[in-house]
């Protein structure tokens, strides 16, 4: 038995509008009234209609899918900025493609410009240090593809993009730090890749400034956010002289890495060393003890920046989201 494909025209005619409307409601734009809405979406139902991505892309000279393009070693931090873009495409009947890219590497463009051809997408969302790339963003700009930037470098209003004050989330937690007692505070900072790496190294200095403490280039040590550096940075810094008595990394990868070392060589947190991290990925819960970190809300970041891409008018719109100091068991006043 052959089975015959409900078409849009089967809904425009049981509808009574035309093909148009129906794609304007399909595709949730503005201008159609409450009344037509509900007629075709009750069509829509009735005929248990289901466009297909080819076809919708005929009617509206869309693919209807979007790109996310990112370079970043954390699997968890990815991860939750996938699902935010994911369900936001899913609300609007979008698709959402993910392609892992290397900044430093010459094809970069290219890599982009292929994506972008081969599966035709409506827009970009530039995850850090992507969106920090300008000749990726001039070359967006010259073909006219809309794209949104999550946590920029610097003027972060410049493009549409969503991000939290970096700056001050690093200074939350170093001043948590100061007030537990701490005085000789590590700090394993991000890759210089990454603008929010200086972000959060200015924000530690700020709050060390503010409480009268020096800043020792000693006790900051570079990463790559990822768990292995973190790991070696613990070393260097637990191997100084007169060791610190709390580490903050600016990633919760690197803080594990540091729980490691510091487990490794017996030292107990947070009874001799507070840890803290940056993030609140699942693994800040998931290691021992629970890590004190700064919460950035990786998903909203991600749903926020599909939703300003999905809405893309002329313009710009750069959204800030709030951050929180979640506090757990691996900070401590230091022992005397």
């Amino acid at each position: 038995m052959e089975l015959t494909r409900t078409t849009i025209k089967d809904v425009s005619d049981a509808a009574g509008v035309s093909i148009k409307t129906v794609s304007r409601v399909l595709n949730k734009e503005k201008y159609v009234s409450d009344d037509t809405r509900l007629r075709v979406e009750a069509a829509v139902a009735k005929l248990n209609y289901h466009p297909s991505l080819a076809a919708r892309t005929l009617a509206g000279k869309r693919s209807f899918q979007i790109g996310l393009i990112y370079d970043n070693p954390s699997p968890y931090y990815i991860f939750n900025m996938q699902a935010g873009v994911r369900t936001r495409c899913l609300e609007a009947g979008f698709r959402m493609i993910v392609q892992p890219c290397d900044v430093n590497s010459p094809t970069l463009l290219d890599d982009i410009a292929s994506l972008i051809d081969q599966s035709h997408l409506d827009g970009v969302i530039l995850t850090p240090p992507v969106g920090d790339v300008p000749e990726a963003l001039a070359a967006l700009e010259r073909r006219g593809i809309p794209f949104v930037r999550v946590q920029p470098g610097a003027d972060p209003a410049a493009t549409s993009s969503t991000f939290i004050d970096n700056v001050q989330a690093a200074d939350d937690m170093t001043a948590h730090l100061i007030g537990l007692g701490h005085r000789r505070i590590g700090f394993v900072a991000g890759h210089p890749n990454y603008a929010v790496s200086s972000q959060r190294l200015c924000g530690y200095r700020q709050a060390l400034e503010r409480a009268g403490l020096a800043f020792d280039t000693a006790l900051v040590i570079e990463g790559r956010f990822d768990f292995q550096s973190g790991s070696e940075a613990a070393e260097t810094l637990l191997a100084l002289p007169t060791p610190p008595s709390a580490i903050f990394a600016s990633s919760d990868d690197m803080a594990a890495g540091v729980l490691a070392t510091a487990h490794r060589l017996g030292i107990s947190v947070p009874q001799s060393l507070s840890v803290a991290g940056f993030d609140d990925t699942d693994l800040a819960r998931f290691v021992w003890p629970p890590l004190t970190t700064i919460r950035q809300p990786t998903f909203d970041l991600g749903y926020a920046a599909a939703g300003l891409l999905l809405e893309f008018e002329e313009g710009v719109e750069a959204k800030q989201l709030p951050h929180d100091l979640i506090i757990r068991a691996s900070t401590a006043p230091p022992s005397l």
